[in-house]
């Protein structure tokens, strides 16, 4: 009896069956914008050799105007049919099955040929879009059938119709977008035509024997969004089209609600997909923040869907299903939602990555590649980069030993795990530990490492850490001034009145940590709608609670201030910096950029700003004002290698530190 025997069981659905009811959700890599194809291919087909049931790609625009952005991957010509031909063999060779997801961005595309239902601009794209006549609207259906079409010639097993997240279909079916007084807007049954018609003429393009999946948003989290009785009728009405399976989407971009980010309970959307469950006769996939198989066999088994996708979690680990089904579900690498690597990089036009796992969208480059002439490595400092590398060169076939000055492993890891909504890092040092434990890494804890004992290595890598960084501020050495470190570690109380000196990124953690009182909301999936207004859609159309969020009273009166002008937390990560942001004001603490500091007096932090003294009363002081690379070690070793904070301390960079770490040790 497998441990996950509801994950684990296969899904048929008539014409084809999945081996399992696991879903690699769609996500947009930037891999084939670069259009090295046998890089695509690798990506994907390592996905399928882990035992995923069905990879859904990131989305192809239909047409030019249809595009996230100029340049957009797609399948408009004979070459781009070749080019995928290229992934779906791969993915096949390997065992699995992939479709192509169909992403009609419309208002949302950076592009000022951007088309949709009606003349009204995005809050998150710079350009107006033109509205569609009858004419344009029988064009994108025809593009996107034509898409499915080329998608089942380039040899995909099927398609996504993306519905849902704000995109095209979906801004027709919200009154907010869709101003239209034609067939296709007014009465809902006129704004869910498009979306219909869009799966019928799918489905005739294609034919009985090919998945079409529908991703239905079930939530937009958007002022006049759907209510669910309008999501069902849709639901019914996408199934009687033609549709295989309907994938839960959450959410449109523009909302101002996480969705998927560290701070959101684990399977925190579930409950959405349970009430879909039950209308309809086919298969139903619930969505984001699943990244175990416990919780993905819990879904299943409670009856919340009949699939689990999970996208993130396969950045991190592309063995996850394969791992879990042979009793090593502690080995997998954890997707900590922190989208460091991954959607900061796809927003930052890069590869999109995973702080966890360097090798994903690098797997043709980066390769952890047995040696053939074992060293004796000596790795300083069990962090982040340390561990990476002593893990990679350890598997390569090295001879490794780890020195840790402190009584435990995971360096500033240990201190991101204490801060509400940060609880997935627990996880990572846990997965650390397990990976340690599982190799022949010699791990030397409580050691201090000196010259004389790194004497006798072939290798050694210095990743030492960092040092907060002296702002000689005067008066910094009063009794109420405290670091960071002491913050965090809990070794010093705190008044009830608090200065955080530096807002970049552990400015905001220790002013998250001193505002919060009670349990997490991370892990309290009833508290965190509290906090951010999160309804039942089935009682308030689009999800939006009417008396808005209701924030927990913060435990102190806190200001957060920075030298630089500007807003603080400006950067912050590219797609979570708003929510930190909103997180802090939901708790009344005041921001300031743009201020000099003077001096500290027992009343407080004296600055400067616009040519006059202010003071902020306080009874506590936390100075988080940078770090300085910790380089005692590395400067009496000059042939040594340095690597993570020991190298470059700006912010706390887990994700630079742990790739550094792995190439590093891929190379040696």
């Amino acid at each position: 009896m497998p441990t996950y025997p509801h994950m684990l069981a296969p899904l048929d659905l008539g014409h084809t069956s999945l081996k399992n009811r696991v879903l690699m959700g769609s996500m947009h890599t930037g891999l084939e914008e670069r259009g090295d194809w046998a890089r695509v291919a690798e990506y994907y087909a390592e996905r399928a050799r882990g035992g995923v049931g069905l990879i859904v790609t990131g989305g192809m625009a239909p047409n030019a105007e249809g595009g996230v952005f100029p340049g957009a991957a797609g399948l408009y010509t004979p070459q781009d049919i070749a080019n995928h031909r290229l992934v779906t063999d791969r993915v096949h060779a390997e065992g699995g099955k992939i479709a192509m997801q169909i992403l009609h961005a419309g208002r949302y595309a950076y592009s000022p040929d951007c088309v949709a239902p009606s003349a009204l601009k995005s809050p998150i794209s710079p350009f107006k879009p033109r509205a569609l006549d009858e004419d344009g609207i029988e064009k994108q259906i025809a593009d996107i059938a034509t898409a499915a079409a080329r998608a089942q010639q380039a040899g995909y097993d099927g398609i996504e119709v993306m519905g849902s997240e704000g995109y095209f279909l979906n801004q027709f079916l919200c009154a907010a977008t869709n101003h239209r007084t034609d067939r296709w807007g007014g009465a809902y049954e006129n704004r869910m035509r498009l979306p219909v018609e869009v799966v019928r003429r799918v489905r005739a393009a294609v034919g009985p024997d090919f998945i079409v999946i529908y991703r239905i948003s079930l939530i937009d989290l958007v002022p006049g969004g759907q209510s669910f009785d309008e999501v069902v009728q849709l639901a019914k009405a996408i199934e009687a089209a033609g549709a295989s399976i309907l994938n839960t989407g959450i959410g449109w971009h523009e909302a101002r609600v996480p969705t998927i980010a560290t701070s959101v309970p684990r399977g925190g959307w579930a409950w959405v997909t349970r009430k879909l469950m039950g209308q309809v006769g086919i298969p139903v996939i619930t969505s984001n923040r699943i990244n175990t198989p416990e919780l993905a066999e819990e879904l299943l088994a409670s009856g919340a869907a009949d699939m689990v996708s999970l996208a993130r979690p396969f950045l991190a680990d592309p063995d996850f299903v394969a791992k879990a089904a042979s009793g090593r579900a502690r080995e997998i690498a954890p997707c900590i939602a922190c989208n460091q690597a991954c959607l900061d990089h796809t927003f930052q036009g890069k590869i999109s990555s995973c702080l966890v796992n360097p090798r994903a969208g690098h797997e043709t480059a980066l390769r952890y590649t047995p040696t053939d002439a074992p060293k004796r490595i000596a790795v300083v400092g069990a962090g982040p980069a340390g561990l990476m590398a002593a893990l990679v060169a350890d598997q390569r076939g090295h001879d490794v030993t780890l020195l840790e000055a402190d009584a435990r492993i995971g360096g500033q890891l240990n201190m991101a795990r204490v801060i509400p909504g940060k609880e997935e890092f627990h996880g990572l040092v846990a997965w650390f530990q397990t990976m340690l434990d599982r190799s022949g890494i010699a791990l030397h804890l409580n050691t201090r490492a000196t010259p004389a004992a790194l004497a006798g290595y072939d290798e050694v890598i210095i990743a030492t850490g960092v040092t907060p960084r002296d702002p000689q501020i005067e008066g910094q050495d009063a009794s109420h001034v405290l670091r960071y470190l002491d913050v965090l570690r809990g070794k010093a109380p705190v008044g009830a009145r608090v200065v955080v000196v530096g807002a970049g990124g552990i400015g905001f953690d220790v002013a998250e940590y001193l505002a919060h009182q009670g349990p997490s909301a991370a892990l309290d999936l009833s508290l965190w709608q509290r906090e951010w207004g999160v309804s039942d859609p089935a009682e308030a159309p689009g999800g939006l609670a009417p008396d808005g969020p209701q924030p927990t009273p913060p435990a102190r009166d806190i200001t957060l201030v920075q030298r630089k002008p500007g807003k603080p937390g400006k950067g912050l990560g590219k797609t979570t910096g708003w929510i930190h942001r909103a997180s802090l004001a939901a708790k009344g603490v005041t921001m300031l950029g743009g201020m000099a500091y003077k001096r500290i007096t027992a009343d407080g932090l004296v600055v400067e700003r616009d040519g006059g003294e202010h003071l902020l009363p306080a009874d506590t002081i936390v100075l988080c004002t940078g770090q300085d690379p910790l380089r005692d070690l590395a400067d009496a070793l000059p042939y040594a290698h340095v690597i993570g904070g020991a190298d470059v301390a700006a912010e706390l960079d887990a994700k630079r530190a742990i790739d550094q770490g792995a190439r590093l040790a891929a190379r040696l």
